[in-house]
C-alpha cells in the first residue's frame, strides 16, 4: 500500500456501519468540498468469510486481506491497525451514520455523553441497530480518543415530513411518545440533492434499493413522504425485512403462533421480505439467475418487490401531482438494469420511461460517507 507519511490534520473518517458491514471514507477539505483520500470496507461480519479492502479514489486497490471478523468493533480493530501501519496520523474528527436517534436526536450533532446516553435510551426504536451503533461509537472513541466525534442520522432528512405523513393513525399520546413516522435513508437522499444542486426538479422520487429499500417523494429538495415508518421494517419488501403488514397479521402471530417480541423481530427482520418469498434467498443477483432459470420462487420475489416499489412511486406521483425526475440509488437501484425495468413497466404514463433520452429516469451512486464528512466539517468549523 503506497500512502504518504503523515495524513493531514484535517483529515475526517466516516463510518458507516450495516448490519454484516463497515464501510469507511478518509477525507480531506478541497475546493470547497471534501476530497476523498481513501475508502474501504469490511465485508461478512458475523461470518467465516470476513475481508478487509482499502482502495484509493481511483479504484486502485490498495489492500484486500481476509480476515474473520466477529464484529463491527473487530472490523474497525483490523481498519485501524492497517492505517497506523501506514504511518498515518489520527483524524481530526470520526463521523458516524446512526440510522435511528430516536425523537430527541433529529440533527446530525457532536457526540457527548448525554447524546450517547439519549441513543441509549433509544434502543427500543431501532434495536436491531442502535445497540451495534453504540458498540462502534465506543469503540472508535478509545481508538481515535483525540478526535472528535460525531452522529450523522438517518432520520434527520425526514425531518421535514409534513404532520399527516409524520403521524400515524393512533391516539396522539403515541404520536407525543415519539412513535411516528422517522425515514430512513436520508443520508443518501441528501446526497443525491447534493449531487444533482440546481439540476433538482421540483418534484422528484428517489428510490435507495439495496438489502434495505426505501422510496422518498421530494418538493423542492425537501423530504414530504417516505416508505420506511418508526422502524426501518416498513415501507416495501426487502432483503430480509418484511415491509408493511396488515397489523392483523401480528395479531394472528402473537395469538396463534404465541410468538414473543423476540421472535417476532427475528421473523420480520430476518426471515422475511425476498428470503420470504424465495425460501431464504436475499441477494438479488442470485435471485435474478435462478428467475432466468426458471425458479417460480425467485420470479415471485422479483415481481412482488418490483411492484412494490412501482405503486409506491405511483402514489407519490398522485401527492406531487407528477414527478419530474426519478433517481435509482443503492447497491440494487444502481446496479440492476432488470429491477429498473421492472419497476418502470407501467410508469410510462407519468413520462417515466427507463433508458430514453428525456433524462426523467437516472441511475445515480449514493455519497453517503461524502456526505456525513460534510455535515462533520462544518460542525467541526461551526
Amino acid at each position: 500500500m503506497n500512502m504518504p507519511h503523515g495524513a493531514s490534520p484535517q483529515t475526517i473518517l466516516v463510518l458507516n456501519s450495516g448490519s454484516s458491514s463497515l464501510k469507511f471514507g478518509l477525507f480531506a477539505p478541497a475546493g470547497g468540498d471534501e476530497s476523498l483520500l481513501l475508502e474501504g470496507s469490511a465485508e461478512g461480519i458475523g461470518r467465516g468469510d470476513g475481508s478487509l479492502r482499502i482502495k484509493a479514489p481511483d479504484g486502485r486497490v490498495l489492500v484486500d486481506e481476509q480476515h474473520v471478523l466477529e464484529s463491527q468493533t473487530d472490523a474497525l480493530q483490523k481498519l485501524s491497525a492497517v492505517l497506523a501501519a501506514q504511518h498515518r496520523a489520527q483524524p481530526t474528527a470520526v463521523g458516524h451514520r446512526v440510522v435511528h436517534g430516536g425523537p430527541h436526536l433529529r440533527t446530525h450533532q457532536r457526540l457527548t455523553p448525554e447524546v450517547r446516553q439519549r441513543l441509549q435510551d433509544a434502543v427500543h426504536f431501532a434495536p436491531l441497530h442502535i445497540p451495534p451503533a453504540l458498540a462502534l461509537i465506543d469503540e472508535a472513541r478509545s481508538i481515535f480518543a483525540d478526535a472528535a466525534h460525531f452522529a450523522c442520522f438517518d432520520t434527520a432528512f425526514h425531518a421535514t415530513l409534513p404532520p399527516r405523513a409524520a403521524q400515524l393513525a393512533l391516539p396522539r399520546r403515541y404520536a407525543d411518545a415519539g412513535v411516528i413516522r422517522y425515514g430512513f435513508h436520508g443520508l443518501s437522499y441528501e446526497s443525491l440533492v447534493t449531487q444533482l444542486g440546481a439540476a433538482l426538479p421540483p418534484r422528484a422520487v428517489f428510490a435507495h434499493l439495496g438489502n434495505g429499500s426505501s422510496v422518498c417523494a421530494l418538493r423542492d429538495g425537501q423530504s414530504v413522504d417516505t416508505s420506511m415508518g418508526m422502524t426501518p421494517t416498513g415501507g416495501v419488501p426487502m432483503g430480509t425485512r418484511c415491509g408493511d403488514l396488515d397489523p392483523g397479521v401480528l395479531l394472528y402471530l402473537l395469538r396463534v403462533e404465541k410468538l414473543d417480541a423476540n421472535a417476532l423481530e427475528t421473523l420480520l427482520n430476518r426471515e422475511s421480505g425476498l428470503a420470504g418469498y424465495a425460501d431464504g434467498e436475499s441477494d438479488m443477483q442470485a435471485l435474478e439467475q435462478r428467475a432466468a432459470a426458471g425458479d417460480e420462487h425467485a420470479s415471485l420475489a422479483l415481481d412482488a418487490f418490483a411492484t412494490a416499489v412501482r405503486k409506491t412511486i405511483g402514489g407519490y406521483a398522485a401527492l406531487l401531482g407528477g414527478i419530474d425526475l426519478l433517481v435509482f440509488t443503492g447497491g440494487i437501484g444502481e446496479h440492476s438494469a432488470e429491477i429498473r425495468k421492472r419497476i418502470c413497466e407501467g410508469l410510462a404514463f407519468l413520462g417515466l420511461r427507463k433508458g430514453d433520452a428525456s433524462g426523467k429516469v437516472r441511475a445515480l451512486h449514493t455519497q453517503e460517507e461524502k456526505q456525513i464528512a460534510r455535515h462533520c466539517r462544518a460542525l467541526l468549523c461551526g
